[in-house]
């Protein structure tokens, strides 16, 4: 019978984690039975009746308080210290990590890799000893994102990104599950992590993941999105009267009507979308619709990808030129696997000389032209 007593460590922080676990439960079973032994010597030595001599006992030792008091704390202490480093550090990714967005929903997870557009249910395709972001939200109640193999655990909530990261360390097929009870069907809430060699997985991509064609990026599925709801209408190059330029809006300090100074962040573009009357800015009355009820949280995702990419100069589609420009991140997939999925061009590329992105609408030679958002609010 195969029942190892701790997972497969497949990740860079499984042996930590392991480490202090084992540390925590040895120091556990050592004060519990410490505890137990000398309560169990001095009940019989002291019991009623026994012939022992309490004339000569004191009403405290000092030096007996300090040995129980200044050792344990001191032992806390270095426990502490041991556990905050691993622990800051899964939830602070490293700078070159690529993102993966997470929903979870009742009762699947749903994950796209931005970087080449892959969608995937209830499964997860990662190369060897390339460390990797997750940003999880939930689509309706809470779940729990956990990966044992990897030691990672990060709760999806609903209306709330959380992030947590991993660098897989060893290939073969990891168990995924949801580890907050979340309904009915909570126990058939799961799947696989499969960690495959640099060389498999770039072959897997270049075949296009679990797709049948060659799939958009979340910039480009957000453009497209901005597109078919006319944001571009309000949202210009420019601040206007009627919405702020969204170009550069990642990161921005925003002054509200209510008086607060909040950054532009994934959460704030969020709201932003779905309840822009709470975001309202400065100057500018409530006029844009709410989208709470009519987008989901992969669309709004893909919306707040778009969005953030405006401010490295996108390309964007110039209907006077009748040509379109998608999001330069199409380019990951290479020809090779456009001619494997049988496409019969290449994706379009930014124009050469472009040094800004260029609104819907607008005609050639504008330099900084750019629709974002669909937000008075922003």
């Amino acid at each position: 019978m195969n029942f190892p007593l701790f997972p497969d460590q497949a990740s860079t922080f499984a042996k930590q984690v392991d480490e202090i676990g084992l540390a925590l439960t040895v120091l556990t079973a050592f004060f519990t039975i410490l505890v137990f032994v000398l309560l169990t010597v001095l009940a019989i030595r002291y019991r009623r009746g026994s012939k022992v001599n309490r004339v000569t006992s004191g009403s405290h030792n000092t030096w007996v308080e300090i040995a129980w008091t200044l050792p344990p704390m001191g032992l806390a202490l270095m426990m502490f210290i041991w556990n905050v480093k691993p622990f800051a550090e899964v939830f602070n990714p490293p700078p070159d990590a690529e993102e993966i967005f997470v929903i979870g929903k009742r009762w699947m997870w749903h994950l796209q890799h931005s970087v080449n557009g892959i969608r995937e249910n209830n499964e997860l395709h990662v190369p060897m000893g390339r460390p990797f972001k997750l940003t999880i939200i939930s689509q309706d109640v809470i779940h729990g994102f956990y990966v044992p193999d990897f030691r990672i655990k990060r709760d999806a909530m609903p209306g709330q990104y959380n992030t947590v990261w991993f660098q897989a360390t060893k290939p073969g097929k990891h168990h995924l599950f949801c580890s907050e009870y979340c309904g009915t069907n909570h126990s058939e809430m799961g799947g696989w992590v499969y960690v495959m060699t640099p060389g498999d997985y770039n072959t897997w991509v270049k075949s296009g993941g679990v797709t049948a064609q060659i799939p958009k990026t979340p910039e480009q599925s957000g453009f497209d999105l901005f597109t078919q709801l006319a944001c571009g209408n309000c949202h210009k190059n420019q601040d206007s009267l009627r919405a702020p330029t969204l170009l550069n809006l990642y990161h921005r300090q925003r002054n509200l009507q209510n008086g607060r100074m909040v950054v532009a962040d994934d959460s704030y573009i969020r709201k932003a979308i779905r309840t822009p009357e709470e975001v309202l800015l400065q100057g500018y009355s409530p006029t844009m619709p709410t989208y709470k009820d009519s987008l989901d949280e992969q669309q709004i995702h893909d919306l707040i990808m778009y969005i953030k990419s405006l401010g490295n100069g996108a390309a964007l589609p110039d209907k006077a030129a009748g040509a379109v420009a998608q999001p330069s991140s199409q380019s990951a997939i290479d020809a090779d696997a456009r001619i494997k999925l049988g496409a019969s061009k290449p994706a379009p590329s930014t124009p050469a000389g472009a040094s800004g992105a260029v609104l819907p609408g607008t005609k050639p030679g504008n330099s900084a032209a750019v629709p974002v958002g669909g937000s008075n609010s922003r």
